[in-house]
């Protein structure tokens, strides 16, 4: 999807540069043969590596995908304590070797949000704004459900919010979602006309799809992540249409009373490769109690990971 134009567009030429572990270098270069073998004209060059010093040389934006997976039995903590090492070492990498006007940092591998901090931090010479985390695959599953719910297709649904953190606290919000019907935008509470489920059912099976994924195919959702990567980085380059508005990872400056300094999913709006929180939407008392509760996890996360920092 990136190297065929769909996410910096189809006049963008790129060279891709890959990072893996020493133990998959084989595998990596059949992913470079079949990259050569699509012959898409934009692919301009591979650089296959497993040093994130090449990695990291001279890049204009970066997908963080690699992190370590928790493991049955597995404390947050200890995932968290893996995932500071690995992210530190990125983060320095970027640091030192990424284009001092790196615009896009993308961090998908979880826990996301607080991996994204974690880089931050040691990649102090790139503004904080440049890291972000994945929650557009959570934007993208809300969608669906609602576009299933109302019978029309998902692209008629737009404005669905996720609030906090990627993880089974986050708010899947569509109090301020619209859907396209015969050609009408209405709200996505008329459309639904069921309060209770919007409240229930639809917040549930979004907060907990990742693991229906998982029970269903028993691997973690694949295609459909990499699809929802491709959709923030090409929102976050290219912008985002006027009035509608994504969710991202961002950092937080304490909008819509989030807790500040920790990167936190709110409705932003982009344009030139910047983003923007979209400010003045009224939250309820529902959605407060929700946004308090992600919030605190991921206060608990950053306690944690500094812990790990600083040991």
């Amino acid at each position: 999807m990136v190297a065929k134009g769909d996410v910096f567009g189809p006049n963008q030429p790129l060279i891709l540069h890959l990072l893996d572990i020493p133990p998959m270098m084989g595998v990596l270069e059949g992913v470079v043969m079949e990259l050569a073998d699509c012959a898409l004209p934009l692919l301009h060059g591979v650089v296959p590596t497993d040093d994130p010093a090449v990695a990291f040389k001279d890049v204009s934006a970066a997908f963080l995908v690699g992190a370590m997976p928790r493991k049955q039995g597995m404390e947050r903590k200890d995932l968290l304590s893996a995932n500071v090492k690995i992210f530190k070492v990125q983060g320095e990498a970027l640091d030192k070797h990424a284009k001092k006007d790196v615009k896009q940092v993308l961090v998908v591998g979880n826990p996301a949000n607080t991996n994204a901090l974690v880089c931050s931090k040691y990649a102090p010479s790139i503004p904080k704004e440049n890291f972000t985390a994945m929650t557009r695959l959570d934007q993208n599953r809300a969608q669906a459900q609602i576009a299933q719910k109302v019978g029309v297709p998902v692209g008629n649904v737009t404005n669905v919010i996720i609030w906090g953190n990627h993880s089974s606290t986050q708010f899947p919000d569509a109090s301020h979602a619209l859907v396209n019907i015969s050609g009408k935008e209405v709200k996505a509470t008329e459309a639904v006309k069921d309060d209770n489920w919007m409240r229930s059912v639809f917040v549930d099976t979004v907060q907990k799809r990742g693991a229906a994924v998982i029970a269903a195919r028993k691997m973690s959702s694949a295609m459909s992540a990499a699809k929802a990567a491709c959709d923030h980085m090409r929102d976050w380059f290219l912008g985002t249409v006027p009035d509608k508005f994504v969710s991202m990872g961002v950092i937080s400056d304490g909008s819509y009373g989030a807790p500040k300094d920790v990167v936190f999913s709110f409705p932003v709006a982009t344009k030139a490769g910047k983003w923007q929180i979209v400010q003045g939407l009224p939250v309820d008392d529902f959605a407060k109690k929700m946004l308090a509760a992600t919030g605190k996890e991921l206060e608990e996360e950053k306690s944690e990971a500094m812990s790990v920092i600083e040991a």
